[in-house]
């Protein structure tokens, strides 16, 4: 599949622990992803920067919380954009940014997919799952509260509502490594489907990949796939402030995305959590702009030679 794909960055970074993913999409702009995905036959938009105007006050009774206002009226601005392009395009890449960005992100995409009588499912590919709410968490980060956003879990009332909410069974996490107890209750009782590393060690990527794919075509549904950062080993992605060690190895990543490639499936992606302040010469979003290409159709001996001393 080829047509006309929307890269749109929204450079979030009040949901995160340290600031620099305001960054993030430059970086990606500068690694190159536009020419990558265009030189693979798309027709590419650059709609530049979401922006936020003048937050109205939330408050919340959790003081942990951090940068809820800011955070809400993100949520709010990247939701109508995700709703807007997806009728306009047949591929938004939305570039964080931290993962906050994927609660409008998502919940703009399910908003238009509803109307189209069509169910979304979502491929998490992060080492966190990202299911705290605001009574949970205790960091305050809400970067953490994105998939509990969307899928409309009790304690995220405090944010915009979710006029379509992914039901959980059709979230499928990849690269678990870090998961808090609250979020582990919600992994075992809300229907999510999870494949931890440890899984991922024994089986390999590709059995709960297809698996996943499988169900996704079966029910007719669309395909979104939100990339974090840390779902990548640090030794190869050092870009983004929550490392957690043993993360997929590049052969792994790649892999993936030439599998969801195959699938024809997807629809829109996310490219998050990307933090150039701690990047190696650019190597991480050199990186990310690689595995987005792969989606695309670049296979991994397409890939440009670098060299990075």
């Amino acid at each position: 599949m080829k047509g006309n794909c929307a890269i749109i960055g929204a450079p979030i970074q009040s949901g995160a622990s340290r600031p620099g993913c305001v960054m993030g999409p430059a970086s990606l702009r500068t690694a190159g992803l536009e020419a990558a995905i265009s030189g693979l036959g798309w027709q590419v938009t650059d709609l530049g920067d979401l922006a936020i105007t003048d937050p109205q006050p939330v408050d919340h009774p959790n003081d942990a919380v951090k940068h809820l206002s800011e955070t809400s009226a993100w949520i709010k601005v990247v939701e109508q954009a995700a709703y807007d392009v997806t009728g306009n395009y047949d591929f938004p890449i939305f570039m964080g940014g931290d993962h906050s960005m994927s609660a409008g992100s998502v919940a703009g995409i399910a908003r238009r997919a509803a109307e189209g009588d069509r169910p979304l499912f979502v491929l998490w590919l992060d080492a966190h799952p990202d299911l705290h709410t605001l009574e949970t968490t205790q960091s305050g980060n809400l970067h953490g509260t994105s998939v509990a956003y969307f899928t409309d879990r009790k304690g995220c009332e405090a944010f915009p509502p979710p006029a379509a909410p992914v039901p959980p069974e059709n979230v499928c996490f990849i690269g678990l490594r870090s998961v808090d107890d609250a979020e582990r209750e919600r992994l075992a009782s809300d229907g999510f489907e999870v494949h931890d590393m440890r899984m991922i060690d024994e089986s390999g990527v590709l059995r709960p990949l297809r698996g996943f794919l499988e169900r996704v075509s079966a029910a007719n549904g669309l395909l979104h796939v939100s990339l974090d950062v840390d779902f990548l080993d640090p030794s190869i992605a050092p870009a983004v402030g929550t490392t957690v060690p043993g993360g997929a190895t590049f052969r792994e990543a790649h892999l993936i995305m030439e599998t969801l490639c195959d699938s024809g499936l997807v629809r829109s992606l996310d490219l998050v959590e990307l933090n150039p302040f701690l990047d190696e010469r650019g190597r991480t979003a050199e990186l990310m702009t690689d595995l987005a290409a792969s989606i695309f159709g670049r296979r991994i001996f397409d890939r440009p030679t670098r060299s990075h001393p």
